[in-house]
């Protein structure tokens, strides 16, 4: 629940989407396995709303970008299935709590700016569009409306109820805020001075993950 009237101003924020209303207590669960628009242009959703036989239902929504993210083991059933039609981004994440997701906000971020810049529209999901997927949306939404964790959080529930992001994952995006707060303070070149700041303190050693972008002109 949002108490204070920052977080109530933040909301309000958000931009509406035209034609849609929140979820709320309309919720079924048969839309677990269905994509929701989240922010105008922007849906998240599970593997089922971009498997094989949804061709048609991506091409009638108007996507023209996915985020496909899968860990190794699941490469063999989460698949980029269209290339040929949609421009992908595919991630390498797994849904644990040692997983450095914060790594990925930038990329993220600037292959769905760049789809929603020349009028495209965007879906990210992983397996299930409840944890990793949702996670990505959220920060994505915290940046670019400049919100807080805790408003983002609220919105992609009232679009996508089922969503729950793992305990390391939120701690992760409220880490985040301060982040991309401070970088929006800063000018041009000084920005560099705190993109270390993204690697957080207490990872891993850093490796490739290998995450791939796909395009339809490839």
């Amino acid at each position: 629940m949002l108490n204070s009237v920052n977080d109530r101003m933040e909301v309000r924020t958000l931009p509406f989407i035209p034609g849609g209303t929140d979820i709320g207590t309309d919720w079924e669960y048969t839309m677990r396995r269905e994509m929701q628009e989240i922010i105008p242009g922007l849906f998240l959703g599970p593997y089922a709303a971009a498997n094989k036989t949804k061709l048609n239902s991506l091409l009638r929504s108007g996507i023209t970008h996915i985020v496909c993210i899968r860990q190794d083991v699941e490469a063999n059933f989460v698949r980029a299935n269209f290339p040929e039609h949609f421009r992908y981004l595919i991630l390498n994440i797994a849904d644990l709590w040692t997983e450095n997701i914060i790594q990925h906000f930038p990329k993220v971020k600037e292959f769905v700016d760049n789809c929603l810049n020349n009028g495209g529209k965007a879906l990210i999901h992983g397996n299930a569009g409840i944890s990793r997927s949702a996670a990505l949306v959220i920060a994505y939404i915290m940046e670019k409306y400049g919100i807080s964790y805790k408003c983002a959080l609220q919105h992609v529930q009232q679009r996508r109820f089922c969503i729950s992001p793992n305990e390391s994952f939120a701690n992760q995006l409220m880490e985040y805020e301060p982040i991309y707060k401070a970088r929006h303070t800063l000018e041009g070149g000084q920005s560099s001075q705190i993109t270390g700041v993204l690697k957080r303190k207490h990872t891993e050693e850093e490796n490739d993950h290998g995450d791939v972008e796909m395009s339809a002109d490839s």
